[in-house]
């Protein structure tokens, strides 16, 4: 098991190429089930879990080739990632494993395809990060309005369709609000429905978006997406094509924090910060300075951070996954901040870990009170879900002494690279294995 060890102190300084949205990349890759030909992605991350969902996509029928790296961006920078080429091959699987879900919860992705596609569907429920309930109801009841009948078997959801789904109008929003890869499996079965169906409070989210862009190009017709209703008229097939993955705002949320907490200096290339507008405004308020320029990030900051109240909210709101990273900046900010968690109030298992490298934070209910301190010391901290250890990783790149960050392989489930672009920009930080 990996783990990483980080030296602070070490100012930030140069440029970062922002790696295709993990998030993204999922629920299309599952997307690419229902299209006739070979379909081409650009700018997908290599990650452990595009790897799961690669091999899951495998099983289900699909021939999958990676193209090599394209040469680095510039001095010790990693190269990223080649196109990837997908064709379905065999229609007959309609399974996806536990063996491969409960490590991804994205794998609930395939579960609209499929039913568009093959009439049928088997898929364990998924797994993922420990960071609280997300269950797959709104899921589920959205594909049994189009005409899918499901049933629960040894740990599976079990779903057929007699004849082609049927589209309708429909209303997509739960108790916390829109559901984005629901929105994404809904969208994809009714793509395939026959008649039109209405999608109701859908998640606005980019990369709900960007999958309706890769399916307009493969012959789906989708109006509305990114905003709280699509309307999507039914087709009979869809076609291979090629797309980009967008930007991972989450990834290029992370390094902005990167160097405000290190008081650095970055050029973030490759971004959409139109992505990021709650937040850069709560770095505004910070007193992080952001400048933009033909899709790079300029990302500096003062000596003096100041406090903030942040509440996770839907897109447009602050995003859930860059709560923690935020939280790590303001562990340093100059009174007291408070965040609140609306999208999963048990999203505080970084709590305690920052306490340990000296953070003063206090957490009631889904609300986290961050009393700032003048610094932070280096400890052995361990990474309890992806965006946790994100967070950790950045309080030691600014802590005092060495930091030793265990189970890593979470942040590898969502940061392509993470120590070679974080090394060759300055930071101090090495990848160990355990003897």
């Amino acid at each position: 098991m990996d783990s990483f060890l980080i030296r602070g102190g070490s100012r930030l300084k140069g440029k970062i190429e922002i790696s295709g949205s993990k998030n993204s990349a999922l629920p299309i890759l599952a997307a690419c089930l229902m299209g006739e030909g070979k379909t081409t992605l650009h700018s997908v991350p290599r990650l452990s879990d595009i790897d799961s969902m690669i091999k899951l996509i495998g099983e289900l029928g699909c021939h999958v080739y990676r193209h090599d790296a394209p040469s680095a961006v510039s001095g010790d920078a990693p190269a990223l990632n080649g196109p990837l080429d997908i064709e379905v091959t065999d229609k007959k699987q309609c399974e996806a494993r536990y063996d491969i879900v409960k490590t991804m919860r994205a794998s609930i992705c395939v579960l609209g395809p499929l039913l568009a596609a093959r009439g049928k569907a088997i898929v364990s429920i998924p797994g993922g990060c420990a960071i609280g309930d997300r269950p797959v109801d709104l899921h589920v009841r959205g594909l049994q309005k189009l005409g899918a009948e499901f049933r629960t078997e040894n740990g599976n959801i079990v779903g057929e369709v007699k004849g082609r789904l049927k589209g309708c109008r429909m209303y997509l929003g739960g108790a916390q609000g829109p559901t984005v890869l629901g929105t994404i499996n809904v969208m994809c079965a009714a793509a395939l429905a026959e008649g039109e169906t209405v999608l109701v409070g859908a998640a606005c989210e980019p990369e709900v978006v960007d999958c309706a862009e890769l399916l307009i190009k493969m012959g789906a017709k989708i109006k509305g997406h990114g905003t709280p209703e699509i309307r999507i008229e039914g087709v009979e097939k869809l076609s291979g094509t090629q797309h980009r993955i967008i930007p991972d705002r989450i990834e290029c949320g992370t390094f902005m924090i990167a160097a405000a907490i290190t008081n650095g200096e970055l050029e973030l290339k490759q971004c959409n910060a139109d992505h990021l507008i709650a937040v850069s405004d709560r770095l505004d308020e910070v007193g992080v300075k952001m400048e933009r320029e033909n899709g790079t990030m300029y990302t500096s900051s003062v000596r003096r951070l100041n406090t903030v109240e942040m509440t996770t909210q839907p897109y447009p709101g602050f995003p859930t996954d860059l709560q923690a990273q935020l939280m790590a900046l303001l562990c340093l900010g100059d009174g007291i901040s408070v965040i609140t968690e609306r999208i999963f109030p048990d999203r505080f298992l970084h709590v305690g870990e920052l306490n340990r490298m000296g953070a003063r934070i206090r957490k009631e209910g889904p609300t986290a009170i961050i009393q700032g301190v003048k610094e932070l010391h280096g400890a052995p901290v361990m990474a309890s879900d992806l965006r946790a250890s994100a967070a950790l990783v950045l309080a030691a790149l600014v802590a005092k002494g060495t930091t030793r960050i265990d189970r890593v392989y979470h942040i590898d489930r969502g940061y392509e690279k993470i120590e070679q672009k974080l090394r060759a920009v300055g930071a101090d930080i090495e990848r160990v294995k355990e003897k």
